[in-house]
């Protein structure tokens, strides 16, 4: 089950103000009156002392969290190798415009993503036609059910396309408005083959490269011999995006569901752009941290 913290806090929030102010306005004055005629403190009723302590504690974790900054951890290898499983990394809030905790929905525009940016966002699902052809979207990626729910997840991939602009992709290469994104090869991609992320690289021949996106140079792994990935256009994704809409992919190319298999990531799903990983969490039998990748800023 996928739990939406931000949602969590947001009725904890409003649960704990109602009692405080409920209190407030009908029965605070009722119990001073009472400790003053009796000459002994009233004590107040254990739900008004909860909500007094915990509430204004809540309201200011619910306003960093979506305001300002939230901590992420990376759940797969889809980034590899600019970000790997349980690397822990903080989202910028107020990147592309501040937004109602829980329900998303824009209170202020503050500019919108770049090519290149590494974004985290409400997964959309998988584009499928309903039984009147209506384009809709689904959790089953095979569309047998397309009315399955979509789940409340947060995803991390690089936006590589932006309305208006053609994308195509051919394989192993990316085109953007008709011409090819460049990628200077670096070297077979190292790793612990003790962990599963980094031995199935190894295994299919992974290679890392530099990739030129525009303004931003950032790492990029291929392995064609494991799979072979949609090409753009296709069912799913036309060639030219369209307005309000992004392509996004992984880093870790052909091994990344992205916007190649479901469509473009909607404007409104945005959750905010990545800057920071402030851990690397490998696990006891992998060192514990990798140090080389605590306090980088993304790119």
């Amino acid at each position: 089950m996928d739990f939406d913290f931000s949602a969590i806090l947001l009725g904890l929030t409003v649960l704990f103000g109602v009692v405080w102010l409920l209190d407030r306005l009908f029965f605070y004055k009722a119990r001073k009156a009472r400790a003053e005629s009796s000459g002994a403190e009233q004590p107040e009723p254990w739900p008004v002392d909860w909500a007094r302590s915990l509430f204004p504690v809540i309201l200011v974790v619910l306003l960093l969290r979506s305001f300002v900054a939230e901590p992420f951890r990376i759940p797969s290898g889809s980034m590899m190798p600019t970000l790997d499983v349980g690397d822990f990394i903080l989202v910028n809030k107020f990147s592309y415009g501040l937004r109602m905790p829980a329900f998303n929905n824009k209170l202020l525009d503050m500019g919108e993503p770049k090519r290149g940016d590494v974004v985290v966002f409400r997964f959309p699902g998988y584009v499928c036609a309903d039984e009147n052809g209506k384009a809709v979207r689904s959790a089953d990626i095979t569309c047998q059910d397309p009315h399955a729910p979509v789940p409340g997840q947060n995803w991390i991939k690089r936006v590589i396309g932006l309305p208006g602009d053609r994308i195509e992709t051919r394989g192993s290469e990316l085109y953007i408005n008709g011409e090819r994104v460049g990628a200077d090869e670096i070297g077979p991609y190292k790793g612990n083959p003790n962990r599963p992320e980094d031995r199935l690289m190894l295994t299919y021949g992974a290679k890392v490269y530099t990739e030129h996106l525009g303004s931003v140079n950032h790492l990029m792994a291929q392995m064609p011999a494991y799979s072979p990935p949609m090409d753009i256009p296709n069912a799913a994704v036309p060639s030219e995006v369209p307005k309000g809409c992004y392509i996004v992919m992984g880093d870790n190319r052909n091994n990344s569901t992205d916007s190649r298999w479901w469509g473009c990531m909607p404007e409104q799903n945005l959750v905010g752009k990545a800057f920071f990983v402030w851990l690397a969490w490998r696990g006891p039998s992998n060192g514990f941290f990798d140090w080389s990748k605590m306090g980088k800023v993304i790119h």
